[in-house]
């Protein structure tokens, strides 16, 4: 799920709880007693409902094979970096995964496209490096503080990924020992006197970001022409997945806002930007700003280029133009395995192309055309999705009658994280069908529905509103950015994602049978819309 500062909630905390709530809360206050649903259950395999008094028959419900979604998952991890695990946008490990998936859905018998688009995107080069040095008994006789010379110096060295992660957009950075650059503890990073001091000279700010956010440091940080920021992170997944730590994180900026900061010419290039865990930002603040220590910092990114992102499609034609459309990010954050975030929703995404591969074989053409995609660039600014929109907007706009966001639709291998899955949509047709699926799939399953629960709500309001659809994953594009017209969508996150832009996200956190609410319910939802005029 994307960190950049264009969302307007992190991992949608305001949807997504650890308890599990009614399935029939749906947070909108505009639903009127019009809407009244008697469901009937006939038998295990056939759904029925009453929707403004007419029934509804879904037909035989979708099932979904959890082996080869794991699979899928398994597959997507191992196309990571060697090193650093991720699938960043525009590298070769994000090339090759979309290739993998237009490949798949070639494989399957759709229509297989493979669209690329040229957008903003920083690449880290090499291995970065981050000490810090405390000098030794000679350093202030003669020899250079830190130096080889400098007898009884001590050096930290940090652990990429484990003990920090460089930040959207940072720049490459060069300081040594010997320049003795001046840090400033910049606090949380809300105080401007504190900032017009920092001139010049590397800003440390406290905090996971959630008070003034990754664009506000960049942007002020820029402004006020420091040579790097970092920051420690003292507030966010504290003692619950590494020790008493608190695990760095990934976060993006906006781009825009920052190029707009540096006068309109991109990001910055030598402007380098860090997080650090606890463990090591404490290290950092006795070494550096409590004593006499120095800051060693060399980051190869590269930031002020366009760099090619990916978009593989799978299409199969039905008997009209309209359009039924399930998607979600391929890519990751550099620094991690992404099997949660969002190999997930990928996975997610490739199993309900397989499950209407086979459908359509043996069922026949659908009336609406059914399309799978996935999309790169979505951690950086939903490159992917938003480059897309704008490519397909005329036909989008005329023929798009849903879009299916799975990015996160996953619960935690350990349930006392949380149980819970929230399926949101716009539109309260959507949501009365949407809502009765729920009901119906814990009916028909009653061991899932003793594990977990299922949160259905209506968020129709407008954008920015309280009960407006957030604008923090691919499903953005499709709602607001239509010509002429407010998109419809039907959105799935989870819940226990701790290790979120983490190192930490890998396959021992996954939980495929988790992933069987969303697939099953909106897979049931596409058939009913693929093969009736609703």
């Amino acid at each position: 799920m994307s960190e950049g500062e264009i969302i307007s909630a992190e991992i949608a905390d305001d949807l997504v709880g650890s308890k599990r709530p009614s399935i029939f809360k749906s947070g909108s206050k505009k639903m009127t007693a019009a809407v009244i649903l008697t469901l009937i259950f006939i038998s295990s395999t056939t759904l029925y409902f009453f929707l403004e008094e007419e029934s509804v028959n879904y037909g035989k419900s979708m099932t979904f094979d959890q082996e080869r979604t794991r699979s899928f998952a398994e597959d997507l991890v191992n196309l990571g970096h060697p090193e650093w695990k991720g699938r960043m946008s525009g590298s070769a490990e994000e090339q090759a995964t979309a290739e993998y998936i237009a490949n798949l859905f070639e494989e399957l018998g759709y229509q297989s496209t493979l669209h690329t688009y040229e957008v903003p995107m920083h690449s880290v080069n090499s291995e970065p490096s981050l000490r810090v040095c405390e000098p030794g008994s000679v350093g202030n006789i003669g020899v250079a503080p830190c130096s080889p010379a400098d007898f009884g110096q001590q050096i930290t060295t940090f652990n990429h990924r484990i003990d920090y992660v460089i930040q959207g957009f940072s720049g490459q950075s060069s300081i040594m020992f010997g320049d003795d650059v001046e840090v400033v503890h910049l606090g949380d990073g809300s105080d401007d006197s504190l900032w017009e001091s920092a001139v010049g000279k590397v800003g440390y700010v406290v905090g996971s970001g959630s008070k003034t956010g990754n664009t506000f440091y960049m942007t002020n940080a820029i402004e006020h022409e420091l040579t790097a920021i970092i920051r420690a992170n003292k507030d966010a997944n504290c003692g619950n997945i590494e020790g008493d730590d608190c695990v760095p994180i990934f976060k993006g900026t906006n781009f825009d806002a920052i190029s707009a900061a540096n006068g309109g010419s991109g990001a910055p290039p030598n402007l380098a930007f860090i997080a650090m865990s606890k463990d090591a930002g404490e290290i950092f603040e006795s070494v550096v700003i409590n004593s006499s220590g120095r800051l060693e910092m060399i980051m190869d990114v590269t930031n002020d280029q366009e760099l090619t992102i990916r978009v593989p499609c799978g299409t199969f034609y039905g008997k009209t133009e309209e359009l039924v459309i399930v998607g979600g990010h391929h890519d990751t954050v550099y620094n991690g395995p992404g099997a949660v975030d969002n190999g997930a929703g990928t996975a997610s995404v490739l199993e309900m192309a397989s499950m209407f591969a086979d459908y359509i074989e043996n069922n026949g053409i659908p009336d609406r055309t059914l399309r799978f995609c996935t999309w790169g660039g979505e951690e950086e600014g939903l490159w992917g999705s938003r480059a897309y929109v704008e490519e397909m907007n005329s036909d989008l706009s005329t023929n798009l009658r849903l879009y299916i966001n799975l990015d996160m639709n996953h619960v935690d291998i350990d349930l006392t994280r949380g149980n819970t899955v929230t399926l949101f949509t716009n539109h309260p047709e959507d949501y009365s069908h949407i809502k009765s699926l729920s009901s119906e799939y814990l009916k028909n399953n009653p061991n899932m529905a003793d594990k977990y629960g299922i949160n259905v709500r209506l968020l129709d309001g407008d954008l920015g509103e309280e009960n407006g659809m957030p604008c923090n994953s691919d499903h953005c594009p499709f709602v607001y950015d239509l010509e002429g017209r407010i998109g419809r969508a039907a959105v799935c996150y989870g819940s226990g994602s701790l290790e979120y832009h983490t190192y930490l996200d890998e396959m021992t956190r996954f939980n495929e049978e988790s992933l069987g609410i969303s697939i099953t319910i909106y897979s049931n939802y596409m058939k009913f819309l693929g093969w009736s005029n609703n």
